[in-house]
């Protein structure tokens, strides 16, 4: 592989690296959130706290995997 395509696949990596960790964060901060809230929160903003938890670890999941792809590469 050229140098060209190295350091791209590595700058590649690190960026997603970076959103697979602020996926996760966001999603560990939403969870804490009903932790903290409890009660408090009605139904509807349980629902979209699980639901914006669900997409962000869905998110990291993607980012973790695309990282992955680029070490086989």
């Amino acid at each position: 592989m050229d140098i060209k395509n190295e350091l791209r696949n590595v700058v590649g990596a690190v960026k997603d690296a970076v959103s697979e960790v602020g996926h996760k964060s966001t999603a560990e901060a939403e969870h804490a959130r009903r932790d903290i809230a409890g009660d408090t929160m009605t139904t509807g903003e349980k629902l979209g706290s699980v639901a914006n938890e669900v997409k962000n670890n869905a998110q990291a999941g993607i980012d973790h995997a695309k990282v992955e792809a680029r070490k086989e590469v």
